[in-house]
């Protein structure tokens, strides 16, 4: 089929194919059959889905710039009632005697928006909050208004902390201490008697079960946060000579982020079931199971126990916690905890998009070059130009050793002056020829020798896209996290080019070129060709946990314009915030400069250049319109 036919049957059926939309999506994001990303956002309802690209229209419409950070909260409505849900059916199955009690680490999300979406939807589910800090605590407590909910505070606390959460106990809440060392008890156990308030108290128990992938030292002995089995006894003894053991109420682990093993689930379920059975036996009053975090997202959709997915799905997450809590603890006919997780990254991830538009390509593509060489032609061009035509499957190794070894040979004699500009842009040029025809011969082979298995990475186009990895995306850039990238349109055609993506911080760690793939990773990109005077908009999913919280000023690039939606029931949809993104005056002022003071010291300097003739002042005037104006616009690329 030649590449004419190729381009005429693709389907958005290929497409989906490609890009995996629909295993990472897990129903919410789809094709429609005009080519464009579509998001169906109500599990209860498949028939209501809208459009990626209306949205964007309707964004750009309202005068915000790419790129912007989409918010559909429909989303985060279906992910936290799918939580609940899951585990009220495992609890009806399995015959469980607890509740299942979820809360969400503000360290994943802190933005006020996301938190006050949170605590609104999982009302009904009685969904509470974990702080890890006092400013966290503060944050919850202004917007945690469900006293059925938990508050979880873990982390270092000091007086501050320990006295406010202690004030939330008396006003009702459900708030737990969780003692992340031995000594933040006494300070607890002081506090709580000059307040002469009981406080309800957790203990974190050090694993020794742990998992694979990023975050794989969150357990073990040698973690930095937990109590060992002889702590937690010395902590026993305490609260029993103070007649305080029923305050002890919830034990509490971590496994760690990212879990994509369901066995080593399992096995910490199982472990730290034997440290609350014997917390029982001892006398506390217990009642809460506090499993942490760790419930995966299937970011490449492979539902494989690779880092970036998860070999299980929800329910069978829930299935497998409850039936491993009651085969421990049934033995002994101990009552069954309300259990508690930590699940951030499994709430939010899938409710934002970060939406950008591409500005600019630079292709490899082979030049076109001479019929034949000049008279006078230096040797050495004339033989990278005999490797070019003497090139065969035969010789292909061979020829491309030759193309690197007179490559790297022009440009020594370029550095010694015995080759001039010119004829060393026309080495460069063969050189890619054969590169180019290295790589559509080496299709034909049936084994690719290992020196030639990058030729494609080699070849690919780079393109420029309009956002800041280490603002938005920075766990790409500091771990290697793969996220799901694609095209929002254009999705009826055949994308016909390999690329990277780089961003506009001018850093060479500033680009994306790890992409998802069933067989692991792809290091470049399925994309199309931009059109003229027309914006080709990618879409990076799954954003929503960790990537706003961990984003820096690289570049003084600052937050995007944010917009977030809900969706109606006839399917149309309304815009319920929007949040303008930094300006440069701002972010200049996060690096403590003063935009009144820079603006005042340089329209001295431009009334220096006009007394020394070097402008007029119509043209300072021009001059100061312009700066004041970038002082107000967006620090990404605008038209």
């Amino acid at each position: 089929m030649n590449q004419k036919d190729k381009l005429e049957r693709w389907t958005i059926e290929d497409s989906a194919d490609l890009y995996h939309i629909r295993e990472w999506g897990v129903g919410y994001f789809d094709i429609s059959d005009s080519g464009d990303v579509v998001v169906t956002p109500l599990r209860n309802n498949k028939d209501i889905s809208v459009n990626l690209p209306e949205i964007i229209a309707g964004i750009q419409a309202r005068g915000y710039d790419m790129p912007v950070l989409l918010r559909i909260e429909d989303i985060l409505d279906s992910q936290i009632t799918h939580m609940h849900e899951s585990f009220r059916t495992a609890i009806r199955t399995f015959d469980y005697k607890g509740e299942f009690k979820g809360v969400f680490p503000i360290k994943v999300n802190q933005q006020k928006q996301v938190i006050e979406a949170i605590t609104n939807i999982g009302t009904q589910y009685h969904h509470g909050l974990e702080a890890g800090s006092k400013a966290e605590l503060i944050a919850a407590l202004s917007f945690l208004k469900d006293k059925e909910a938990c508050l979880v505070c873990n982390g270092y606390k000091d007086r501050e902390f320990i006295d406010l959460g202690l004030y939330a106990c008396k006003m009702g809440y459900k708030c737990f201490f969780v003692l992340e060392m031995p000594s933040e008890l006494d300070l607890i156990l002081e506090r709580s008697s000059a307040l002469g308030i009981r406080p309800l108290i957790g203990v974190r128990f050090k694993l020794s079960t742990q998992a694979g992938g990023h975050w794989t030292e969150s357990a073990g002995d040698r973690s930095i946060f937990g109590l060992s089995t002889s702590q937690i006894i010395e902590v026993i003894e305490k609260l029993k000579s103070l007649e305080m053991l029923d305050c002890l109420q919830l034990l509490h682990y971590h496994l760690g982020s990212q879990i994509s093993n369901i066995r080593d689930i399992r096995a910490s379920v199982q472990e730290a079931c034997q440290v609350y059975a014997g917390l029982v036996k001892e006398g506390a009053a217990m009642g809460y199971f506090d499993l942490g975090g760790g419930l995966a997202v299937d970011y490449d959709g492979s539902h494989t126990n690779y880092m970036n997915s998860r070999n299980y799905s929800l329910e069978e997450y829930c299935a497998d916690v409850i039936e491993a809590i009651m085969e421990i603890l049934d033995v002994d006919k101990i009552s069954h905890p309300n259990i508690i997780t930590e699940s951030g990254r499994a709430t939010v991830a899938y409710y934002s998009i970060l939406l950008f538009n591409i500005f600019d390509t630079n292709t490899f593509d082979p030049e076109p070059l001479p019929e034949t060489l000049a008279q006078g032609t230096p040797e050495i061009v004339e033989n990278i130009m005999e490797v070019l035509t003497s090139l065969n499957l035969r010789n292909i190794q061979e020829c491309y050793n030759d193309a690197l070894y007179y490559r790297d040979q022009a440009r020594q004699m370029f550095k010694l002056g015995k080759i001039s500009l010119r004829e060393r842009s026309l080495v460069e040029k063969i050189f890619w020829n054969i590169i180019h025809a290295v790589g559509d011969n080496i299709k034909h082979l049936k084994f690719v020798p290992k020196d030639l298995t990058g030729i494609d990475i080699a070849l690919c186009d780079t393109y420029y896209a309009n956002f800041s990895v280490f603002q938005s995306l920075p766990d790409s850039w500091a771990i290697g996290h793969i996220f799901p990238v694609m095209p929002i349109h254009r999705l009826d055609e055949m994308p016909t080019r390999n690329a990277i993506l780089a961003d506009i911080t001018c850093d060479c760690d500033g680009k994306i070129d790890r992409f998802i793939d069933r067989q692991g990773i792809r290091r470049a990109l399925r994309l199309h060709k931009p059109r003229k005077d027309e914006d080709y908009i990618l879409g990076v999913f799954l954003v929503g946990a960790y990537q706003e919280t961990l984003g820096d000023l690289h570049n003084l690039l600052g937050d995007t314009n944010v917009v977030s939606i809900r969706v109606n029931p006839d399917g149309s949809y309304t815009f319920v915030r929007e949040i303008e993104g930094d300006s440069v005056a701002d972010v200049l002022s996060y690096v403590e400069y003063s935009p009144k003071r820079m603006t005042r010291r340089f329209r001295a300097t431009a009334e220096e250049a006009v007394r020394e003739d070097l402008i007029s002042p119509q043209e300072r005037r021009m001059i100061m319109t312009m700066y004041e104006e970038g002082l107000r616009g967006y620090p990404y690329f605008e038209k």
